[in-house]
């Protein structure tokens, strides 16, 4: 019963804080209408929670450690839920940015220590099952957070987007409040305060560059040209220091475990290819589909049933295969719904954008489960904090990374294949005959230019998307090999284990 309690709090915990990482996506119109704030100005909302939790969960390793995670968890699901009726309650732009910076730190240790609980909580046979159950929050979270958002939005009002924390928060402490029981502390390691320096500037001023990339036009402002520079060298200065000095903030033992090592690699993939798409299909089906917020929700949130359903699966079947094929099978699955995506059009019907929606979240869920199973499956227990940290990390630094590159793509080859189809938009081409096309579209008058321009845009536009579903699909078919580079773990317990295990029960 105690183990049913701690998993369900840190499941709320979870969704709370994956789901707030795209649910105000949708509300940012409305929040930019309500505080006479600029398109520039109202992005902070999302940039300054994302940069908080990208810099706050490498240290939530060393906090579980000094302080406790039963502590560290009540503390920051705590302040998670009273910095979210703050948001909601804000009123300047200001006070919102504030209160998300607060509200992303608070977050940020809600995966990876979450994940490290259910590792030690449960056996070597029972982790891939929980794991399942658990990898639901971090996948869905994201994936229904924009249909909520626009439902919340649409129905009462953006302020409900940051209120529907509040029950959830509360329950969440409550129940790590009774089930869950203090981790051992360890009072002897010092905080290494120049290597999270380092690497806390290196972060930001990557997600910052990425965030605001697109927003500047990349590298021809100098703004983009600073945060590059400074990041890169503050990465430098942090890989010298771990080299160098004796306890780093980060423990270079996590990398000797082969298994980890590669997941971290893949961990990054999956952000890629899983916060990409959803950045893009919504924009695909709203700008260029003319869909409302609300239908695209409905259309898209059958990925998210199909993850659930993989994931489940998933979990009953994985102590049973071999978990580098079920990991193999699961990438094979998403790069084909890539493919069908690569050869969409603008007529294309909602019934095929949901089947393919739902198959290519069947095939994240077959991910998920194994590959965050596997991945710690050979790694001591007593790293398995700091390595969640730093798997939950390059996650969202691989979904970054995935969101900014392939809107820059898209900008970039918009204007390219703009130029391209232009340069067949003459009245000395055969096919452009005036009872061969739509009334409007007429080179003569300057109103029949621009709806042909307009036309032209969106068709360059939609080549761009398809274009970049292609690269995801290439990203994802080069995964595979590097699945069976990871060692197929046997169901063993070592004495380490087992202790962990003890400690739990």
């Amino acid at each position: 019963m105690r183990k049913a309690v701690v998993t369900g709090a840190i499941m709320l915990a979870t969704v709370m804080q994956t789901l707030d990482s795209t649910i105000a996506n949708v509300a940012l119109p409305h929040m930019q209408g309500s505080m006479a704030a600029t398109q520039d100005q109202v992005a902070w909302v999302l940039t300054s929670y994302i940069i908080a939790a990208a810099i706050a969960t490498p240290a939530s390793a060393f906090l579980s450690m000094r302080f406790g995670r039963k502590r560290l968890l009540g503390i920051s699901v705590v302040g998670f839920t009273v910095t979210s009726m703050l948001c909601g309650a804000a009123q300047s732009l200001d006070q919102i940015v504030l209160f998300r910076l607060a509200q992303g730190a608070f977050g940020a240790a809600f995966v990876p220590l979450s994940q490290a609980i259910m590792l030690d909580m449960f056996s070597v046979e029972q982790r891939g099952k929980m794991m399942a159950l658990w990898g639901v929050g971090v996948m869905v979270g994201p994936i229904v957070g924009p249909a909520l958002g626009g439902w919340l939005t649409d129905s009462y009002s953006w302020r409900w987007v940051f209120y529907i924390n509040v029950p959830f928060g509360i329950l969440a402490f409550v129940g790590l409040a009774i089930g869950l029981q203090e981790s051992a502390l360890d009072k002897v390691r010092r905080f290494d305060w120049l290597g999270f320096a380092f690497l806390s500037i290196a972060v930001g001023m990557m997600q910052l560059m990425l965030d605001r990339g697109n927003i500047k036009d990349w590298f021809s402002s100098t703004e983009i040209i600073v945060e590059a520079v400074v990041a890169a060298f503050a990465l430098y200065l942090f890989i010298a220091h771990s080299a160098t000095t004796k306890r780093p903030f980060i423990d270079l033992e996590l990398f000797k475990d082969r298994n980890l090592t590669v997941g971290l690699v893949l961990a990054v993939l999956v952000g890629f290819v899983l916060y990409a798409t959803m950045a893009l299909m919504p924009t695909f089906l709203q700008s260029l589909m003319e869909y409302p917020v609300v239908t695209t929700g409905i259309v898209l949130a059958p990925r998210g049933a199909g993850t659930m359903i993989a994931m489940m699966l998933a979990g009953r079947i994985i102590n049973n295969v071999d978990m580098r094929a079920l990991i193999a099978f699961g990438f094979a699955i998403t790069a084909f719904t890539l493919w069908q995506m690569s050869h969409f059009n603008l007529d294309i019907s909602e019934h095929t954008i949901v089947v393919t929606g739902f198959v290519q979240g069947l095939g994240l869920g077959f991910i998920f489960a194994p590959l965050t199973t596997i991945s710690f499956s050979t790694l001591a227990p007593h790293l398995r904090t700091e390595g969640t940290s730093f798997y939950s990390l390059l996650r969202n630094v691989g979904s970054s990374v995935g969101i900014a590159s392939t809107q820059a793509l898209i900008a970039r080859l918009t204007q390219i294949n703009h130029a391209t189809i232009s340069e067949h938009v003459s009245g000395l081409n055969p096919l452009y005959r005036p009872d061969a096309l739509p009334s409007g579209f007429n080179l003569d008058t300057t109103m029949g230019r621009a709806v042909l321009d307009a036309e032209v845009t969106r068709q360059a536009a939609t080549i761009a998307y398809l274009d970049d579903f292609q690269l995801m699909m290439y990203l994802t078919l080069l995964a595979i090999p590097l699945v069976y580079l990871m060692r197929s773990p046997k169901i063993a317990i070592s004495k380490e284990d087992a202790a962990a295990h003890a400690v739990m029960d």
